[in-house]
């Protein structure tokens, strides 16, 4: 069984990679594209997967966030992002991985209950955030706040890290609120790319 590492490879310069995990390929491309218009200042690199693990690749970056997207619409989605978490090393949940469940505007459709995903957030110490993703204003305002969580596990925010950001979205009492990341006073990001992997 082949496990994803967060250390397995060197970081580039002035790069972040951003990993989106669904097995909704639609809702992948388009928030992939939202989170490439984001103005940069440096190289932005965003692979897709329909789940874990990945191919083992010699030319693939390191890893500097994953997105584990929930259809709440699609048992599959949950069940996919399930047992690709077993691929993932636990250095990865010391802030460098985020779930984001889509579809939650449309409840009385929904197949998985919010508070399932919630737990699946709890259970694995990271931050939560629900948006449509069918809905384009939604999708780049999560697509930004993704960009800025990856600007802090990428290491291009002095004075922050991927574990600072992780205790600063986290609440005692309650889940992680809905677009808890703040923008302000964030560095901006260059180039881009997305890579698709089977």
């Amino acid at each position: 069984m082949s496990v994803l590492r967060a250390i397995d490879k060197l970081p580039d310069l002035n790069t972040a990679t951003i990993l989106l995990v669904s097995t909704e390929d639609a809702l992948l491309q388009q928030l992939a594209e939202s989170v490439l218009k984001d103005g940069c200042a440096s190289a932005l690199r965003v692979h897709l997967a329909n789940s874990l693990p990945l191919s083992s690749n010699a030319k693939r970056p390191r890893i500097d966030l994953i997105v584990f997207v929930i259809n709440l619409h699609s048992k599959y989605s949950l069940q996919n992002v399930e047992e690709s978490l077993n691929h993932v090393d636990s250095s990865f949940f010391l802030g460098k991985v985020c779930f984001l469940a889509t579809g939650a505007g449309r409840e009385s459709n929904c197949s998985i209950h919010r508070n399932t995903v919630v737990k699946l957030a709890h259970t694995y110490r990271s931050p939560l955030l629900f948006c449509d993703l069918e809905v384009e204003s939604f999708r780049a305002t999560v697509a930004q706040r993704l960009v800025r969580m990856l600007q802090i596990c990428a290491g291009h925010v002095p004075g922050i890290s991927a574990l600072n950001l992780l205790s600063l979205l986290r609440h005692p009492e309650s889940p992680p609120a809905q677009g808890a990341v703040s923008t302000a006073a964030l560095p901006t990001f260059g180039a881009s790319s997305i890579s698709r992997h089977r």
